[in-house]
């Protein structure tokens, strides 16, 4: 939400730090954007909506496998070659980059196949094409009455320009990324909506056994990714799943969307830190109401176990969620529900709803609330896109004035001055056909080209997780690449030097203080909350 009063939080020592940042978008890191009655528009931006780190969330393995944890060291890629700093970017492998990783050189053979899908110049990522008859985000453009220009093969264009720049620009030992675009029987609608399992299960076994796929780009929903991980193909892009889910289909779930858990306690801190006052920014007759909360999140049970975390911690710092209200994934009574949801809310007097919704979902809840004139604040809880001007315009505007809470994504840009952009013009000397995506989908193939060039020549789904875990600047055990382009975001700029970016991505010590005693803490706190407009 561009908001007309902006909010900055402090949290405690060993807790997210969150602030607002300029208006219209949530700065780097778990940000909070408020918003009052009569401001318009949507949460976060048309980067990441991206994942946090140990201390708030990129989603990816959970646990260490063996290979992780035995090999790679913090900044030297797991089983080969060699740090350097004759890079164009010095020590850096790309100049003026702060996610670069080390610059790295080297000679000598790769080991050949080293595991399905790479050969000694190859490697094989696989693109499905769902069977849906466009893009899924002109489907919720539909439902919204909206209209996004871009098409499937616009999309296609502009991966292979942004292969061109990740094979020119980073180490991957001899070999080059290859993306293979195949049709595939899933609905992407469907599976999001939890359905469609045969069909994914179809899909997944043609990424591996016909594509022979190392990974798999667009690994975006949950029946999709879990068929991937059981034909061993790493799977970039689960939606918020849990840690626990994460880690048990290790190593080969890897996101830049942000673990449940997390969104959980970090919506949950924000709330019990920040809106134990009046309801604010509600409207009309809730309007300065003492607040009473609710949580709207699906039935499936990976998200029911993170909303009763939230709930959890809610009532471990004095306050209550009075509703943890359930719906179904399902497209054929979504618009029923909502009814029958904004029903339950305005009878119980709930002033303030932490949505921890699909994309669809808000289109119905707030179309609904609209017609009831029921105007709560819609607290954002950075899931879904939910959180990004893409799909938030497509809600009810009058209800979202009222939206504002937690994002992990960067500041909101034009497509022009974001990364991917920039990196697919230089690659081809062209802007990219899909403007309004070309961002999300370097931000997927960024996290895959650092997990490539520090795992190390003997490529193999093991050494990818011990190479992301040996990403500069990490904790150790931590997914370290999702934390970096979790915690930052992708815009650069926003950064003026390295420490700058270093404080937001909780790679700076921190000082614990209780009472008159001050102790040297680990990397995690950092993260300076910004000035507030």
């Amino acid at each position: 939400v561009a908001p007309e009063r902006q909010v900055v939080t402090r949290t405690a020592v060993g807790a997210h730090d969150s602030g607002s940042g300029p208006g219209g978008g949530a700065t780097p890191g778990a940000a909070t954007t408020a918003g009052s009655s009569g401001s318009s528009g949507s949460a976060g931006s048309s980067g990441s909506a991206g994942p946090a780190g140990p201390s708030g969330a990129g989603a990816g393995p959970a646990t260490t496998s063996a290979a992780g944890s035995a090999a790679g060291t913090n900044g030297h890629p797991a089983s080969g070659g060699t740090v350097a700093s004759s890079c164009a970017g010095g020590s850096k492998q790309i100049a003026g980059d702060p996610y670069s990783p080390p610059c790295i050189t080297f000679s000598g053979g790769n080991g050949g196949a080293t595991s399905p899908g790479v050969t000694a110049s190859t490697i094989t990522i696989s693109y499905r094409i769902t069977s849906d008859a466009s893009s899924f985000q002109q489907q919720l453009a539909t439902i919204g009455g909206a209209t996004f220009n871009f098409t499937t093969a616009d999309i296609e264009q502009t991966i292979r320009g942004l292969e061109k720049y990740f094979n020119s620009h980073f180490q991957f030992y001899g070999r080059k990324i290859h993306v293979v675009f195949f049709h595939g029987q899933g609905s992407e609608t469907s599976e999001l909506l939890g359905e469609g399992q045969q069909q994914a299960d179809a899909d997944a076994i043609t990424a591996a056994q016909q594509i022979h796929a190392f990974g798999a780009l667009n690994g975006t929903t949950e029946p999709y990714d879990d068929a991937l991980a059981q034909q061993h193909v790493i799977a970039f892009g689960a939606p918020y799943l849990s840690a626990q889910w994460m880690g048990q289909r290790a190593p080969y779930e890897w996101s830049v969307a942000t673990e449940c858990n997390d969104v959980a306690t970090t919506a949950a801190e924000f709330g019990t830190k920040e809106l134990t006052g009046p309801a604010a920014y509600a409207g009309g007759s809730l309007k300065g109401k003492p607040r009473k909360y609710a949580i709207v999140a699906p039935d499936n049970p990976w998200y029911q176990n993170c909303a009763q975390a939230a709930a959890k911690y809610a009532d471990s710092h004095g306050e209550h969620i009075s509703d943890n209200i359930q719906y179904q994934l399902d497209l054929s009574t979504m618009s029923s529900q909502a009814a029958s949801v904004v029903a339950k809310l305005q009878n119980d007097g709930i002033t303030t709803v932490f949505c921890g919704c699909d994309p669809i979902f808000p289109l119905y809840l707030t179309s609904r609330a609209a017609e009831q004139n029921y105007l709560p604040e819609w607290t954002v809880v950075g899931v879904a896109l939910t959180d990004t001007d893409i799909v938030g315009q497509l809600f009810d505007q009058r209800e979202w004035s009222h939206a504002f809470g937690v994002s992990y994504a960067g500041p909101t840009l034009p497509a022009p001055d974001t990364l991917g952009y920039a990196a697919y013009k230089e690659a081809t000397g062209q802007p990219p056909p899909a403007a309004e995506e070309v961002n999300l989908i370097y931000e997927q193939m960024y996290e895959m080209a650092i997990g490539i060039q520090m795992a190390g020549p003997h490529l193999t789904p093991q050494s990818f997780e011990a190479g992301m875990r040996a990403y500069p600047g990490s904790v150790r055990g931590a997914r370290n690449a999702q934390v970096i382009i979790a915690e930052l975001g992708t815009d650069r700029s926003v950064f003026p030097t390295a420490g700058h970016a270093a404080a937001w991505a909780r790679l700076t010590p921190r000082t614990i203080q209780s009472g008159n005693t001050t102790r040297p803490g680990p990397h995690r706190q950092g993260q300076p909350a910004p000035t507030a407009a």
